[in-house]
């Protein structure tokens, strides 16, 4: 596997996208961030378009998978008309690409993508029949969501779990909702003293959420533990009991595409309390593979935490179900095969 980085700006200056910063987050929450940085757009839509178009001229491909309908997937469009190409295109949308960009001009673009592209996937059925709405392909839309290992690498491990410990895994941004868990988190250490949770991220609400938890005099019982490193996710789900993904409808309409998070959780055996969205559903089942409480509601979702600690049974129950759940739907074997399969598809038609 070949890796080609483009440069679209001085590398200090190189500040749109995920890890390009300090509590940095995907383009969207970075131009929030600093807004300053929309003059960076251009330079990058230009440098990508350029690069991508150097790479159809130069060398042959069998297909091309762009990941986001906006800005990869329409780059990928204008590439292959200006290099003549007739590469199978696949779209992969996340979420916020579909939910967040809102207006006329954004739909027309997203509707011309979806119709140059051969197939096209997301991460979760409530964004499949968002696209349905917006596509005459129903029969190229494929439900693929992301994959998580799940045999190796995200497992439960005896023995390593802290009594009344409870996690956030996540950027620091509207969508997450993580300040309706900290103004939940009085309410759980008034019946559990020794509660404590792990907030593992960082994004442009960090601060924020640091005075939030200063201002309720919560600094013994809440913890942050910055951005970590991938392989040092799991250990801090092996080592809780209860994760919670407190996700909402931002202001501007975006939204969680898929709960990779919960995935994560439910393979390391943790019981999960998640809110009530579209694409949390399809994995978290109310009551058999995690608890589901309504959105902005701090009140209710400290009644299922405490709940939750208050029946250890229940917990245990719970969590040992969704990672069967997990595990037959989500491992990275299972996914592989469903783009190999979808991926050869493409390719066989494009051939005739």
């Amino acid at each position: 596997m070949q890796v080609y980085r483009f440069r679209y700006f001085l590398e200090r200056g190189e500040v749109l996208a995920y890890g390009s910063h300090p509590g940095g987050g995907g383009i969207l929450a970075n131009l929030k961030r600093q807004p300053w940085s929309y003059a960076l757009v251009p330079f990058f839509l230009a440098t990508e378009l350029l690069s991508l178009v150097r790479l159809l001229r130069g060398q042959r491909f069998d297909l091309i998978h762009a990941h986001w309908l906006i800005p990869q997937g329409l780059m990928a469009v204008l590439a292959a008309r200006i290099s003549r190409s007739e590469v199978p295109l696949v779209c992969t949308s996340h979420g916020a690409d579909l939910f967040a960009l809102r207006g006329a001009v954004w739909e027309r673009l997203k509707k011309h993508v979806l119709a140059s592209s051969s197939g096209i996937t997301v991460v979760s059925r409530t964004m499949r029949e968002r696209l349905i709405s917006m596509s005459d392909k129903h029969d190229k839309i494929r439900v693929i969501p992301m994959g998580v290992d799940l045999e190796r690498q995200f497992v439960p491990l005896a023995g390593r779990r802290r009594s009344k410990s409870l996690l956030f895994v996540g950027r620091m941004v509207e969508k997450k909702g993580l300040r309706y868990l900290i103004e939940a988190m009085p309410m759980v250490v008034d019946k559990h003293p020794e509660a404590r949770l792990v907030i593992a991220g960082s994004g442009p609400e960090e601060a924020p959420m640091r005075r939030l938890v200063r201002a309720l005099s919560l600094e013994e019982h809440v913890e942050f533990v910055g951005a970590l490193e991938n392989r040092e996710i799991p250990a801090l789900y092996q080592a809780s009991e209860l994760v919670v993904f407190p996700s909402v409808v931002a202001k501007d309409g975006d939204q969680e595409g898929f709960g990779l998070v919960l995935v994560e959780a439910l393979g390391c055996e943790c019981a999960v309390i998640a809110t009530d969205l579209p694409a949390i559903r399809d994995i978290v089942v109310d009551g058999e593979t995690g608890l589901i409480v309504p959105e902005k509601d701090p009140v209710a979702l400290a009644q299922k935490i405490t709940y939750l600690l208050d029946n250890p049974r229940v917990l245990s129950s719970l969590a040992k179900d969704g990672r069967i759940f997990v595990l037959k739907r989500y491992d990275w074997r299972n996914i592989t095969a469903q783009y190999e399969t979808f991926f050869l598809e493409l390719m066989e038609m494009g051939e005739h």
